[in-house]
């Protein structure tokens, strides 16, 4: 078992030869990942006054990214991320302008959903290529976990200030603002990785066995996505259930900023966790972080004003990147040798389904019932995803230590 990274490693491996522009260019790619998603949401609700409609909207997106970063990950691993990220990147381009279109013309909600999932499938996963970019600059050990972990929180940082930002662009004389913004981000940051000598240099791995599958065809990997997904149905339920609760509050522009919360205590408890991890084992780690952060969404059902809300979220919000960090550690016990960026998109995949079925239907639910209703049923669903990863925590333990867990009974 790898020793846990030290502070020290972090800054070790963010200075190694050949990770600085890379390490720049992808933070301009990451800023707007969870931008264009709920930019877009909150641009439609504005255009049509439904949040029902923006959360569909939002959820043909992220469908579209699901779908998007597995097909662009194993591309990534046979031919290298510099082709792909340009391609993609004049195709999301494409697709981003012609959705802006349709909103503006308030056309058909079906018509907005089916452009919203081309602009998700089309959007560059510079996130995965850079996670990936990391086997060839470093040697396994401490200080290349420290780079995966660094990879996790700087997600997750913006993952919770991308839709502040959001929230503070749609408030600007056009809706769209946010939109155009974070897109003109992604695509700047993807070329700009895609440009750097450590892209282009990157050569693919030969992979281990020739499952049509993938990465996913490993049972480890299978549990590694089943918690991706508990996560992100989990956020998907908050990124509609705060900005409703801000909305009912009177207070409409407040939703992203009081998500933005979130990252406050996501990156003081990330950054501490990732030194010390506690369940230390990954296979109990998983469900045990869903199952925590399950529970402390019932919280955010309990604040009667704006101002509990935000007390709430900060303390939700604790168990936020150590989740995200254990899923990118995760990955180096149950990917296949050579799928480490196709590995990476099917943790963005599950995500992203999770947060779709996460939005939608807690878009119906705050229509309906109001937010308080949407985080409690929340919770119940991440225990139920959390008891999930239980029973399939075996398949995160490795081969050498089988024997070891099962004489202790866990």
């Amino acid at each position: 078992m790898s020793t846990s990274p030290s502070l020290i490693d972090y800054r070790t491996a963010l200075t190694a030869p050949g990770a600085r522009g890379p390490v720049i260019a992808s933070l301009f790619g990451r800023l707007p990942i969870a931008m264009v998603g709920l930019a877009l949401m909150l641009y439609v609700q504005r255009e049509t006054g439904s949040f029902a409609a923006a959360g569909l909207v939002s959820a043909g997106e992220l469908i579209g990214v699901a779908c998007g970063s597995v097909a662009q990950g194993r591309v990534m691993d046979r031919v290298g991320p510099t082709v792909p990220l340009y391609v993609m990147s004049a195709v999301f381009a494409v697709f981003v302008t012609a959705a802006v279109a349709v909103i503006e013309m308030h056309a058909p909600v079906a018509l907005m959903t089916a452009l919203a999932f081309g602009v998700g499938i089309s959007e560059p996963m510079v996130g995965p290529a850079s996670r990936a970019l990391w086997n060839g600059l470093l040697p396994p050990g401490p200080v290349r976990d420290a780079a995966y972990s660094y990879e996790a929180i700087s997600l997750e940082v913006f993952f919770i200030l991308g839709p502040g930002l959001a929230g503070l662009l749609v408030a600007m004389p056009w809706a769209g603002t946010g939109l155009v913004a974070g897109a003109a981000c992604l695509v700047a940051g993807s070329v700009g990785f895609a440009s750097t000598r450590a892209a282009r240099r990157q050569r693919p791995t030969a992979a281990a066995g020739g499952s049509l599958l993938g990465a996913i065809a490993s049972p480890g990997m299978r549990t590694v996505a089943v918690a991706a997904l508990g996560f992100g149905v989990l956020i998907g339920f908050i990124e509609v259930g705060v900005p409703a609760a801000a909305v009912a509050a009177g207070q409409p522009a407040a939703g992203g900023l009081l998500l933005s919360l979130l990252s406050v205590s996501s990156v003081a408890v990330g950054l501490l966790y990732g030194v010390r991890p506690w369940p230390r084992p990954m296979h109990l780690r998983l469900p045990a972080l869903l199952f925590g952060f399950a529970l402390l969404i019932t919280l955010l059902a309990v604040p009667s004003d704006l101002w509990g809300l935000c007390l709430a979220l900060l303390v939700v919000g604790s168990l936020i990147t150590p989740q995200s960090t254990a899923h990118s550690v995760a990955i180096e016990i149950a990917a296949p040798r050579g799928t480490a960026t196709e590995a990476f998109g099917w943790v963005v995949t599950s995500v992203t389904l999770g947060s779709a079925v996460g939005q939608s239907v807690s878009g119906q639910l705050v229509e309906l019932s109001g937010p308080p209703v949407a985080f409690l049923v929340a919770s119940g669903l991440g225990v139920l995803l959390a008891l999930v990863l239980w029973l399939r925590r075996r398949t995160l333990i490795p081969a050498s230590s089988r024997s070891d867990v099962h004489l202790a009974g866990v």
